[in-house]
């Protein structure tokens, strides 16, 4: 959605990442109650991340507020080829294990929590970019279960950083309308196509989306470097 709004909507960075993070509450939610009636989410480990992440969500909006347009581009470019990376690394096994806590677990997930939060406010990414592939490799979810969980924990996150953003004056509530409300219509759709892809097929997709987003971003980041270089007098 970022790479969507800074290229067709002529936003910078800083705007594209808050007006994103306000449309992924809808899609959240509806994507989420298709998953839990599917019985894919985790509500415990929903809980346990999304405290860390409602935590985090401020944090990363004081920072968006306060980084220039310059290292967020970079650094939202950085972490773009740093999951992707990570996913092609990881592969997801679809399983019905339940998962077992004890305070190690707890204390990992409020942590990721933490991070997920501070990436969300600040880049304005679903957390299932981070969420999914951390679910999977870190504790041992199934692919299903970590994307319906991912969109459950989106929804408190998203909501606290979206407050932040707003009252900072940051967020196109228009476009996050008109761009939210098509990607609820569309999350219905994306859900039925999870269950039928392979865990295999649904990681590659996903990483080769990434990546594009990734080439794209990282054009228009030189681009727009050059432009705003200052020139010699």
């Amino acid at each position: 959605m970022v790479p969507l709004l800074v290229t067709f909507a002529g936003m910078n960075q800083r705007r594209a990442s808050a007006t994103s993070l306000a449309a992924i509450v809808p899609a959240a939610v509806a994507g989420s109650i298709t998953y839990l009636l599917n019985g894919q989410v985790d509500l415990i480990a929903t809980l346990f991340v999304a405290i860390g992440g409602i935590a985090g969500s401020w944090v990363g909006s004081w920072l968006l507020r306060r980084l220039s347009l310059g290292w967020l581009r970079w650094l939202f470019i950085g972490l773009l080829v740093a999951v992707a990376v990570r996913l092609l690394l990881v592969t997801p096994v679809r399983t019905d294990r339940l998962l077992e806590f004890d305070v190690v677990t707890v204390v990992a997930m409020l942590a990721l929590g933490v991070a997920i939060g501070i990436a969300s406010g600040l880049f304005g990414i679903g957390g299932g970019v981070i969420m999914v592939p951390a679910f999977i490799a870190l504790f041992g979810m199934s692919d299903l279960v970590a994307k319906g969980t991912s969109l459950a924990v989106m929804i408190p996150t998203a909501v606290s950083g979206t407050v932040a953003n707003a009252r900072a004056g940051l967020v196109d509530l228009r476009t996050a309308l008109v761009v939210g409300v098509a990607a609820t219509a569309a999350s219905f759709g994306g859900v039925a196509i999870a269950f039928l892809l392979s865990p295999e097929w649904s990681v590659r997709l996903f990483a080769a989306l990434i990546v594009i987003a990734a080439v794209q971003l990282t054009i228009r980041a030189i681009t727009l470097g050059k432009r705003e270089r200052p020139r010699d007098v």
